[in-house]
């Protein structure tokens, strides 16, 4: 049996575009190639005899598993997602898919952000999650505006200096 885990947090059910294609894509990878691919295998490393001994059938049977509970996650996830393809009417004030520039009022840094689902954030490429604590705190703000954010190191005050919806 498992190690038991509390149930996540609710999340928001957006996703873009993109977001959504890749989502679709990689769970047609695992269902289609990987997991095909893993059944034989584990059916080859069951057929060499005793599998108790056997680090190949038990390194299958476990990537086997890892592939369904993905399986089961992607499915269960794509049907209650809501895909955001349009751009607001109020493209000036900052919702979900909105690229925001902001600028740290402190050190004068400035920043580039795309806020997407939560499905799809990745720190490398800019983009947070909606329902990150300082995507939640630039939503409906429009240009020139400043807020303020409690991230993990401390309250932080930013300005919008740019507000885009490009590929929206």
């Amino acid at each position: 049996m498992g190690r038991w885990r509390p149930p996540a947090e609710k999340s928001t059910a957006l996703i873009t575009r993109e977001g959504h294609a890749r989502l679709k894509a990689e769970l047609d990878e695992l269902w289609r190639v990987r997991r095909p691919e893993v059944v034989k295998a584990l059916a080859a490393a069951a057929a060499e005899g005793d599998r108790s001994e056997n680090a190949e059938y038990t390194y299958r049977k476990k990537q086997l598993g890892e592939i369904d509970r993905r399986v089961r996650y992607l499915s269960k996830r794509l049907e209650v997602l809501r895909v955001v393809g349009e751009a607001p009417s109020d493209r000036e004030a900052v919702f979900f898919g909105a690229i925001v520039e902001v600028e740290d009022v402190v050190s004068g840094d400035t920043h580039r952000y795309r806020i997407v689902g939560p499905d799809e954030t990745d720190a490398k490429l800019g983009h947070i999650s909606i329902d990150s604590p300082l995507a939640r705190a630039m939503l409906k703000k429009r240009l020139d505006d400043e807020f303020e954010a409690q991230l993990p190191g401390g309250m932080q005050r930013f300005v919008i200096i740019e507000v885009d919806y490009a590929g929206s």
